[in-house]
């Protein structure tokens, strides 16, 4: 997992599980150099169930020594759209009686491909009556974002960082992030 800090307090306030491959011969893999191959494969299915299961075991590992974080976990399409997604996570919360829900933020990808926006918002909305909050992620890089954004019922934004690294000095990100901001504020 990796910290997600407050600049200002210098506080964690929360973590992202981050998959990874430790692949023989290649080393450590990014997720870019293997979920593309994967992906809207039921192989995918598999491999979504097994890191947020991993993800919420660490995170009722660090609930029994009192430590509650926060923790965000990346969900792909075909998860959002799979009919059995709701049970599997209301049944793996089941087993970690220390975790709220409310401490679980499962993160889109805007960048993936959603096939049936109702479907993923049924599925959201279904989730976020179990207690567990939504994010959009890498928001203005995706098929649709205006879409995402009417649509979804995310409670963060996560905006693309290739707009946000550059905003203090390049006007144009700035006004795309204060855009973003705005209509994220009005939706």
């Amino acid at each position: 997992c990796q910290p997600k800090v407050n600049m200002h307090s210098h506080t964690v306030v929360g973590a992202g599980a981050l998959i990874r491959w430790r692949r023989p011969g290649r080393g450590l893999l990014a997720p870019a150099n293997f979920l593309p191959a994967i992906e809207n494969q039921p192989i995918s299915l598999r491999m979504g169930e097994w890191a947020l299961s991993t993800a919420l075991a660490q995170a009722a590992a660090w609930a029994a020594q009192g430590l509650h974080v926060p923790l965000s976990v990346n969900v792909s399409a075909i998860q959002m759209q799979d009919a059995h997604f709701v049970p599997f996570l209301k049944a793996t919360l089941a087993r970690y009686p220390l975790l709220h829900a409310h401490s679980l933020e499962l993160e889109i990808l805007e960048t993936t491909a959603l096939e049936d926006i109702n479907k993923v918002s049924q599925t959201m909305l279904a989730c976020k009556l179990l207690g567990v909050r939504f994010a959009l992620d890498d928001f203005g890089t995706g098929y649709s974002s205006l879409t995402y954004l009417k649509r979804l019922p995310a409670e963060v934004l996560k905006i693309d960082r290739s707009f946000v690294h550059n905003m203090l000095s390049d006007f144009e990100d700035l006004a795309i992030v204060q855009g973003v901001i705005g209509l994220a504020t009005t939706f």
